[in-house]
């Protein structure tokens, strides 16, 4: 992974973020939210959908203001100066905020002349960005025959032209081609490389495990851990043993092979989780012998339907602290929500 350093001489994170909260009418998005995202880092924020990832990603790209707290960009009061904020930052929304009149090339020099870059040096970003970014095939032509992998590479280039030290980035990945998601990544991975900061949202597990090299994990608004994934996952315990008794189980079973088991000394920690048919995940220490513990279960006369032995994963950390899985958490959220409604409001 990349070496975290702080930029030389600089005695402050890249991105401070304190006593953060944000309301809609009936939502808590954030709740008193503290977090600080250190210089040259690729940091994750992961959560379910509903988790208030994208509000907060809102707020530190100067795109909505906060009811409390306080946001600083490389030392600058981001909500009370957010036209000198932007110049610290590279960001690139969710939805696509592409001009489908215009052509790649059109809107990458567009916001060049936003950025007041020197002519000599916007020719020359420019094409840089167009090789960085694998876009030259397709970058005269008008943006409505693209497809969703070369809008993302195009609002990332977009993003990149004026160096900014900080990129922000909102679900970068979501529905793209393997290809396009490759090459995205290795783009960031190298401006991490070269000193500048990363902080991308995501719900995938995937990329986080490849690219972080800290993550904040948030829920309901609230930040539940935070820290590079390595220590995070060795707080929570050696391997994890997943138990189905059967396919589908109820509350009271699950609970009386959890009090059958939890006395055992190589069992740190049983999270019975009602989503996936009452199946309970086990953290055990490294040397936990997992047919003893089947048999364990069978002698207290329950059956078993499936058993899987794996490492400890970044979802196990959400689940060990909420219960659920990232992906079940997300399901339920999905069931919750009305869209419609969330998008007239963040308009406002």
């Amino acid at each position: 992974m990349h070496s975290n350093h702080a930029e030389a001489g600089i005695d402050h994170p890249a991105i401070s973020i304190k006593n953060l909260s944000k309301s809609y009418k009936n939502t808590q998005a954030l709740n008193n939210l503290s977090l600080n995202i250190p210089f040259g880092c690729f940091y994750a924020l992961l959560g379910p959908n509903g988790a208030g990832k994208s509000s907060l990603i809102r707020i530190l790209a100067t795109l909505m203001g906060s009811d409390s707290g306080e946001v600083w960009i490389n030392g600058i009061d981001a909500l009370k100066k957010p036209r000198e904020a932007r110049t610290q930052i590279g960001y690139v929304a969710q939805e696509s905020s592409l001009d489908k009149i215009l052509t790649g090339y059109e809107h990458l020099i567009f916001t060049a002349d936003l950025h007041h870059l020197p002519r000599k040096i916007k020719k020359e970003r420019i094409d840089e960005v167009i090789e960085q970014l694998n876009m030259s095939e397709w970058v005269y032509r008008r943006t409505k025959t693209y497809s969703g992998g070369m809008r993302r590479r195009l609002e990332l280039g977009c993003a990149l032209l004026h160096k900014p030290k900080i990129f922000i980035l909102d679900e970068p990945s979501v529905g793209l081609d393997p290809e396009s998601r490759q090459l995205i990544w290795e783009v960031l991975k190298a401006s991490v490389e070269n000193g500048q900061t990363v902080l991308l949202s995501t719900h995938q597990l995937q990329e986080v495990e490849q690219l972080a090299d800290q993550l904040a994990i948030l829920d309901h608004g609230k930040l539940i851990a935070a820290g590079k994934p390595k220590t995070l996952k060795e707080k929570i315990g050696g391997q994890k043993l997943t138990l189905r008794i059967r396919e589908f189980s109820n509350q009271t079973e699950a609970k009386a092979t959890s009090d059958a088991l939890i006395r055992r000394a190589d069992i740190d920690n049983i999270i019975i989780n009602p989503s996936q048919g009452y199946s309970l995940t086990l953290i055990t220490a490294k040397e936990a012998n997992s047919d003893e513990i089947v048999n364990e279960v069978q002698k207290q006369g329950f059956p078993i339907f499936s058993c899987a032995r794996s490492s400890i994963s970044i979802d196990d950390i959400y689940l060990k602290a909420t219960g659920s899985t990232i992906a079940d958490a997300e399901l339920s959220a999905l069931g919750a929500r009305d869209l419609r409604k969330e998008r007239k409001e963040a308009m406002r």
